[in-house]
Order: C-alpha cells, then sequence, then structure tokens
C-alpha cells in the first residue's frame, strides 16, 4: 500500500499514485511499497507507515469554473506557481486533525462557569466535534443541508458549527438579533435539519415558524433547561448522548469524500437592501485564509507562546469566526469566550482576567473605550490629567514618526501612562489591537496611538472570507486599512485622475458563490473572476490601500456630483465631538442634508440608547455653557447654545468641500442615537443607509420642503 503525505494531505492506493502538490499533477507517478512520504519545507522523509486513517482527498477536483450556485458545486481553486497561492488545498477536517497532531495537549477552549474558567484540549475539542457530527447524522442531517446556529458565542457553538461541517453539512450561523421571519428565510435557504438555539427566547422564534420549515428535523437548546418538552426538541446533553456511541465508520465516509474546493460554511449578509444572501465559502477557503493570515500577522504557534483569544463578536459574521475559530486552530491558540453580555460592559472584565495576545474590536467598541478613558481621565487630579496630556502628546508623535523622536521622553511616558493604561484595559500581552467591519474615525485612532497602542485595520469582506488587506506593525499608515495579505491581488477598477475606483479582489480567499443566487452571484464576480466589492479606494506610492467610500452608498446629487458620504460624516463627528452618530442625505436631492444623534448612556440590558447623556458628552456641555443633562433637552432645537456649535463645527467642516454641492446646508438632531435594537445599525455596528431612509423620511422631507441658498463661508447658515 502507497501513503503519500504531504504537509498532512495522505492520498492512499495499492497501485502507482498520481499525487497532487501544487498547481498541477506530479510529472511522473510513483511507485513505492508501504512507506510514508512526509514532505517538510520541501525535504522528502521516508518513514515506515502503519495503516492509513481515512481522510480527505487531496487530489484536485477538475472543476472549470471559479464558482457555481449550486450547494453540492465544486469550483476551480485560484492556485499560483509558487509561494502562497501554491499552497495544497485542505480541508476543514486535515487542518483540524493537523491540529491535534501538533498542539493535542494544549488548551483550545476556556468558558467560565460560575466564577471559575474551565478548558478543554485540543483532543478533547476535536473528539467532541465528532461526537456532535455523528449526533447530527443520527438527526437525520443531509449533505449540503444546513445546520443553523442561534445564539451567543460559547463552546457549543464552534462545536455545533465544526460538527456539521464533518458531518457533510453547512453551518450556518444566524444573528442573535434576527426577528422570526429573519430567522425563517435562512433556515428555509439553507435548507436547515437541525437548529441549534442558545436559550428559551432564542428557541420561541423558531417556534414561531417551524411549520414554515419543512426541511427542519431537530431543535437543540444549548443553555438552560427546557421550558417545555416538545417532540424532536433536544437538550445539549441529550443531543450528545446520541452521538457518543455511534459507530465511527459513516463519518470517516463523509470525511474522506470531502474536497477543499466544496461548500461547508455559509455566511448570509446582512440583509441592508433585499433578502441576505448565503455566501458560500469551501473548506479551502477557510483553511488557506487562515493560514496565509495566520503568516502575515506572525501569530505564534502553541509550542512556542500560546495565542490567547477572546471571542465576543457576533460568529454569524466571518471576522468572527476566522478570529475566533480558524486563526487559532492554524497556530494552536486558545479562545476564552466572554459572558453574553459583554458589549453591555461586561467585557473590560474578561479582557482584564484573560488578558488576550491579540484583540479585535469594531470602531462602536474602541470609541466606547475611549469615551470611558476620558470620562475617568475628566474625574482626575489636574497634576494628574497633565501628566496624562503630556504622555498623550509623546506617544502620538514618537508613534506617526516611527520612534524617531522623543526616544527618552516616549519611555518615560511609557512606564508612568502607556503600561498603566494597557494594564487597565486588560491589554498588557496584547500585541495587535485590530479594527475593522466598519469605518473608525481618525480622532479614534490617534487617541489610542496616543497611548501607544496602535489600532491595525483589517479590510474584507464575507465574500473574501474575511481579510484581504491587513495594516502591521512594520507596514502601518494611519487611516489606511494596509497591504494586501500574500498570495492575494487587489484592483482598482476603472480610476478617477485621483486614482480612486473600485478596489477588487483576487485569491484564494474569494467565495464560491452566493447560494442559488446566478444573477446577484455574476454581479460580484467579473468573466475573470474578480470579486468587485462595491467599495471605493486607492494605493498610496507604497501600496497601502485607503477605503474612501461605497459605490451602493455614494450619493450622486440632483446635479450629478458624485460624493461619499463617509469622509463627511467622519469630519463632522471630528469637529463636534458630542456628535455620536452623522448620516449625510442628498441622493437625487438639490443639497446636501444631514441627521446626528448626541453621545447618551446605553442600557445594559438592552443595548438600547437611552436619553441621559455620556460624562463625556455633560463636560462638552458644561464647556459650551449648557445645563443639559438629557438628549430630549438638546434635539429639537431645545437648546440654542449646542446648536450654535454643532453649527460652528458644521461650517468648519463645509469650509474645507472641495465645492458647493459638497457643503452640508440643513440638519437636525434626533430625540436618541442609532443602535442595533433600534433597526439603525447592522450586526457590526455598520450604518444600515436604508432603513435610515426609511425611518426618518419624515424629518428628511422636512429638510427639502423649500429650497434653501447653499451656505458658503461668506454667507453662512444662521444658527438654529
Amino acid at each position: 500500500m502507497l501513503l503519500f503525505e504531504y504537509n498532512s494531505l495522505r492520498i492512499c492506493s495499492n497501485f502507482s499514485a498520481s499525487c497532487y502538490i501544487s498547481k498541477y499533477y506530479l510529472p511522473h507517478t510513483i511507485t513505492v511499497p508501504c512507506y510514508s512520504y512526509r514532505t517538510v519545507l520541501g525535504v522528502v522523509r521516508l518513514q515506515m507507515c502503519a495503516t492509513a486513517r481515512p481522510n480527505s482527498l487531496s487530489l484536485p477536483v477538475k472543476a472549470t469554473e471559479f464558482w457555481t450556485t449550486h450547494r453540492n458545486g465544486e469550483v476551480k481553486l485560484r492556485m499560483g506557481e509558487s509561494g502562497p497561492e501554491a499552497k495544497p488545498p485542505l480541508t476543514v477536517n486535515q487542518m483540524f486533525t493537523s491540529a491535534v497532531e501538533r498542539f493535542g495537549n494544549y488548551n483550545a477552549l476556556g468558558w467560565k462557569e460560575g466564577e471559575q474558567w474551565k478548558t478543554m484540549t485540543y483532543k478533547d475539542y476535536y473528539k467532541t466535534c465528532r461526537t456532535a457530527a455523528k449526533g447530527f447524522l443520527k438527526l437525520g442531517l443531509k449533505q449540503y443541508h444546513g445546520v443553523g446556529i442561534l445564539g451567543f458565542n460559547s463552546v457549543e457553538w464552534f462545536i455545533a458549527d465544526i460538527g456539521a461541517i464533518l458531518a457533510g453539512g453547512f453551518a450556518v450561523g444566524i444573528y442573535t438579533t434576527n426577528s422570526p421571519e429573519a430567522c425563517q428565510y435562512v433556515a428555509e435557504n439553507c435548507q436547515a435539519n437541525i437548529l441549534v438555539v442558545e436559550n428559551h427566547k432564542q428557541l420561541q422564534k423558531i417556534l414561531q415558524v417551524q411549520d414554515r420549515l419543512p426541511h427542519l428535523k431537530a431543535i437543540i437548546q444549548y443553555k438552560d433547561e427546557l421550558k417545555e418538552k416538545k417532540p424532536n426538541l433536544y437538550t445539549w446533553a441529550e443531543f450528545m448522548e446520541l452521538g457518543r456511541d455511534e459507530p465511527d465508520a459513516q463519518l470517516d465516509d463523509i470525511i474522506s469524500s470531502q474536497k477543499p474546493n466544496q461548500c461547508c460554511t455559509l455566511i448570509y449578509t446582512s440583509g441592508t437592501t433585499g433578502h441576505p444572501k448565503g455566501v458560500m465559502l469551501s473548506h479551502d477557503n477557510l483553511t488557506w485564509t487562515a493560514f496565509v493570515t495566520g503568516e502575515d500577522v506572525s501569530m505564534t504557534d502553541a509550542d512556542k507562546l500560546q495565542e490567547v483569544i477572546v471571542s465576543y463578536l457576533p460568529l454569524s459574521h466571518i471576522a468572527a469566526q476566522m478570529i475566533d475559530i480558524w486563526l487559532p486552530m492554524k497556530a494552536g491558540g486558545v479562545t476564552y469566550f466572554a459572558e453574553p453580555d459583554a458589549l453591555k460592559g461586561s467585557l473590560a472584565n474578561t479582557l482584564r482576567e484573560i488578558r488576550p495576545t491579540a484583540f479585535m474590536g469594531v470602531p462602536r467598541v474602541w470609541e466606547k473605550m475611549q469615551e470611558k478613558m476620558k470620562s475617568i481621565g475628566a474625574k482626575s487630579s489636574t497634576v494628574r490629567r497633565k501628566v496624562a496630556s503630556w504622555a498623550k502628546d509623546v506617544g502620538l508623535q514618537t508613534n506617526l514618526n516611527k520612534m524617531e523622536l522623543y526616544p527618552l521622553n516616549f519611555r518615560l511616558a511609557k512606564c508612568l501612562v502607556f503600561r498603566k493604561v494597557r494594564k487597565a484595559l486588560g491589554l498588557d500581552r496584547c500585541t495587535r489591537c485590530y479594527t475593522g467591519a466598519a469605518p473608525i474615525t481618525k480622532d479614534t485612532l490617534e487617541f489610542f496611538l496616543s497611548l501607544d497602542i496602535p489600532l491595525f485595520e483589517l479590510y474584507g469582506m464575507s465574500e473574501s472570507s474575511g481579510p484581504h488587506t491587513i495594516s502591521l506593525p512594520d507596514a502601518f499608515r494611519l487611516i489606511s486599512c494596509g497591504k494586501v495579505i500574500p498570495g492575494c491581488k487587489t484592483k482598482i477598477f476603472n480610476p478617477d485622475a485621483d486614482g480612486n475606483g473600485e478596489i477588487c479582489f483576487w485569491g484564494r480567499h474569494v467565495f464560491m458563490g452566493y447560494l442559488n443566487m446566478p444573477d446577484k452571484t455574476e454581479e460580484a464576480l467579473d468573466a475573470d473572476g474578480w470579486l468587485h466589492s462595491g467599495d471605493l479606494g486607492k494605493h498610496d506610492q507604497d501600496d497601502f490601500l485607503f477605503i474612501t467610500g461605497r459605490i451602493k452608498e455614494l450619493i450622486i446629487t440632483a446635479g450629478g456630483e458624485n460624493i461619499p458620504p463617509v469622509p463627511i460624516e467622519d469630519a463632522v463627528k471630528e469637529a463636534v465631538p458630542l456628535v455620536s452618530n452623522a448620516m449625510l442625505i442628498g441622493d437625487k436631492r438639490k443639497f446636501l442634508s444631514m441627521l446626528l444623534t448626541i453621545k447618551c448612556e446605553v442600557n445594559n440590558e438592552t443595548g438600547a440608547p437611552e436619553d441621559e447623556l455620556t460624562t463625556e458628552a455633560l463636560d462638552l456641555c458644561r464647556n459650551l455653557g449648557s445645563n443639559a443633562t438629557r438628549v430630549s433637552e438638546i434635539a429639537g432645537g431645545r437648546d440654542r447654545v449646542v446648536y450654535a456649535a454643532i453649527q460652528d463645527g458644521i461650517n468648519r467642516v463645509n469650509e474645507k468641500a472641495t465645492s458647493n454641492a459638497q457643503r452640508i446646508q440643513k440638519w437636525t438632531i434626533l430625540e436618541k442615537d442609532f443602535s442595533i435594537p433600534g433597526g439603525e445599525l447592522g450586526p457590526t455596528m455598520k450604518l444600515k443607509r436604508p432603513e435610515v431612509m426609511k425611518m426618518y423620511k419624515d424629518q428628511i422631507e422636512n429638510f427639502y420642503k423649500e429650497v434653501l441658498t447653499p451656505t458658503t463661508p461668506d454667507n453662512p447658515l444662521p444658527s438654529k
């Protein structure tokens, strides 16, 4: 028998075999007795081998297209001749078993029970995922059918996700904020046989739409006791018991049949326009992206120094899955789960307990940290405030000048301020702090940079398996999202005179297609296989990528001028620190207007905005001479002092506008801030512009009831 292994890719045969190593096949066949060939860094080592274990074939599938929309479809991988593009494709099972072989006794997962942290090793993690996979099969999971997972990040979430993949199904995360109808759409679209829910609250959503899910065979609740017993409804313990004593043969056969260019995961877009689209990601999309990204950000293998991650961002989003599941698996890292109320306040405690080595925050997370630190700083003594201010100035200038200035001052500032700040945040071991999923303001970036905490921007899409460009410590530009990850390419399509054009992606991270949506897939992928992002951007002379807008968000005024809204919105938030969110209006209109919200406290239980101003907002109001303590005392023109200050800030933004059409002519303060429960923000805190347009239709129409003479520096709008 022949067992050929290349970086854990094995082919077993009793006769000669053509072995796939790089882009195509080796030019000849080889016939040897029972030996194992392990290739490490190009060196072939010969070992006597025992009987072969079942594993996925590493032979390439002769798919001719880069995309498919069929659930059982296969695609042509975007392989290269050398470098990362030529890395042999792996299935999820192959990547996982490789991790177990290397890091089997290292902790893989950690979670809190009461006040105690519990852990699970990689060996037990893999074994438990196999048990879950056998449980899914016993419940009737069919190949290429979904296992929907609806709940907050947990050990059970990970196990259900990987178990579904091993069993030949699709892992399908469902946003916890989805309505019953939105859950029903996703479950039916992926033909889910199994739905895994966190608790009674999420279970009720499914029970409301259960009669509209003809493919559904079972529901599993992984937290709390069942409040009522129903047919085909299981606790997590009952479900795991189903697979515990099942024989391995059926599962091994399914795993052996899996190919790297087949779909294993569906990521549903947030659906801000029309129905969500099911982004089909292949085994190779996940495993290859984890490999090249891990190499790019210099993740350390566990046998040298184990990476530590905190999982709290929605796992229905590919960014969280890549950071929490696949990247740690590649390096043998350990992922700890935050509490379900992480974004309502408990995340800070988890960070201080776990002290992660890398941390990803969406912009709103960093903004909340910034607001909290400013609030604490405002209450400090005069001496402490002066020292902190001096240190931040040194930190910002030093980092902006790549450590070339003030080396002595910087070391002193680090000792007096920066180390203490990092420890207070739980980031004292964190060598890489990331931000992504939505635009972040320059003010927030500079604030953390001044504390010697550079925030490295990530940029990508669900359709690119997560990251496409990354900022790195030695490749960093403020407000840039970095350089393309190795093995991938960026193209600026149809650039204008300033180099701005649509950002297009190429690489093995590019998705397979949208499930059952050929028209939408052809819109996203051109004839040559390039993924069109819909984002506008440009490169500088050093190939750093800068995002300048989004085509679908581009405002085209009645006069025909194209205006990207985000730079103007960011400029207003920078000029008026009191503003929490800003949304520019003006598509097909004669002039620009803007909706503004004020920084306010957030309900820790619901995540909904409250009427009370934040401490920072209170201080800003006092400095302006206003006694306002609530949003309701400002909105609707009730506080002329605040309105005058906001108008002054907008006038300063208007003075820098490149044309008269880019000036903000009217604005209003809304009665409440934007939020996820309010419907204005998506799960990753992105602004849902079409939803906001509908929700605040009356306020928007009031802007355009009369034509206004355009504002100029010599003819500013009167204060409201």
